[in-house]
């Protein structure tokens, strides 16, 4: 790629950040113009009431959103909470642990992590597999749930580490996911959970909501007193308006879920990311500056992860794909390299210029070192 090539696309901010995720451009028209006025009401969507049928109607139209592109049967709710997915951890345990022979646990990397040391104020937690021997580079795929289990709490996808569940387990025990950083990526049968939580920050809308999709039956298990903000019954009978919800995040939620409808809905974009996965790994394969983190197996289509043969010149690429309109590929702070996000919003031609700005500062080190070695040689 020649250099005045790359310079065409400065002006362009090719954003592969952890989250919040990219949201398409046509989301961020119409959510700016609800901010000033929406729907024509002469209020801002920022200062509508939630108690209102107009807004009311955006909360069920998501939530019909969610069943019909997630295929949700009728005998799970569909729940917005605030707090994040990182409260998820606190209030999975708080409700189904409690009182309850132990949790059990797949350790899978940094918020799987969380998840059990939340876990553990509420009860006793069983550890069932773990791939920190190799620093969280694979999804362990041989263990047993103790057959006391309340659940088997599994993260589908490790947004830090970069790997990602393809399969699920089959266990006895319920089943409770935080799918936070793969939810409609692609398609999921539903029915293999009891309780699936995603904060929506990184395929769904901006910060501020967490998405629950829990069985009935499971929720109707609780039998013990709850505070009413960690119930989640509480959100269900009250139509996830027991309280104030976050009124914006929902609305821009609904925006991008009929934008991914458009887009052939799960199993459209599902073809999308693959290919735009398949890609930046075939690069990374390839290029001899980099190398990925996570065993090829288990590799995550949604945030992948890479590291340079020599980590001196990590911060060098950073600085040369910043200024060439990359932004948001360094690794979490705990794990250093790289890591890229390719979200539903984020376009193959992002990709593409990602690969050829790798491409290019190959080229331009190998010059360097060329040049060096004839030198030296001279």
């Amino acid at each position: 790629m020649q250099q005045n090539q790359i310079e065409m696309q400065v002006l362009k901010k090719h954003n592969f950040g952890a989250g919040p995720c990219i949201l398409p451009g046509s989301v961020l028209q119409q959510a700016a113009n609800a901010v000033v006025n929406w729907n024509d009401s002469g209020l801002s969507i920022l200062e509508v009431s939630h108690r209102s049928p107009e807004f009311e109607s955006v909360v069920l139209k998501t939530q019909l959103l969610i069943r019909e592109l997630l295929n949700v049967p009728q005998s799970y709710e569909v729940l917005f909470l605030q707090g994040g997915a990182s409260t998820q951890f606190s209030m999975v345990a708080m409700n189904f642990l409690q009182g309850r022979a132990c949790g059990a646990y797949l350790d899978t990397g940094y918020f799987a992590q969380k998840a059990i040391k939340e876990a553990k104020l509420f009860g006793k937690v069983a550890i069932v597999a773990s791939s920190e021997d190799k620093d969280y580079s694979y999804i362990p795929d041989h263990f047993e749930t103790p057959s006391d289990a309340a659940f088997l709490h599994c993260t589908s996808n490790n947004t830090i580490e970069g790997t990602e569940m393809f399969s699920f387990p089959e266990t006895s025990a319920p089943l409770i996911c935080d799918m936070s950083s793969d939810i409609f990526s692609r398609t999921i049968n539903v029915r293999d959970f009891d309780l699936i939580y995603a904060g929506a920050q990184k395929n769904m809308g901006p910060a501020g909501m967490t998405l629950v999709i829990a069985k009935n039956e499971f929720l109707n298990s609780v039998k013990h007193a709850l505070p009413s903000m960690s119930d989640y019954r509480v959100y269900r009978d009250n139509q996830s308006m027991f309280n104030t919800p976050p009124v914006f995040s929902i609305y821009v939620s609904m925006l991008n879920l009929l934008w991914l409808r458009e887009q052939g809905g799960v199993t459209g974009i599902q073809l999308k990311n693959h290919k735009k996965s398949e890609l930046l790994y075939e690069e990374i394969d390839r290029n001899p500056l980099f190398y990925g983190t996570a065993m090829p197996a288990h590799r995550s289509k949604m945030n992948i992860t890479f590291k340079m043969h020599d980590p001196s010149m990590e911060a060098e690429f950073l600085r040369f794909a910043a200024g060439h309109g990359v932004v948001g590929i360094k690794g979490y702070r705990t794990v250093g390299g790289f890591r890229a996000s390719l979200y539903n919003a984020l376009p193959l031609s992002s990709v593409e210029f990602l690969v050829q700005v790798m491409q290019h500062f190959e080229k331009e080190k190998t010059m360097v070192y060329s040049m060096g070695t004839q030198i030296a040689g001279s």
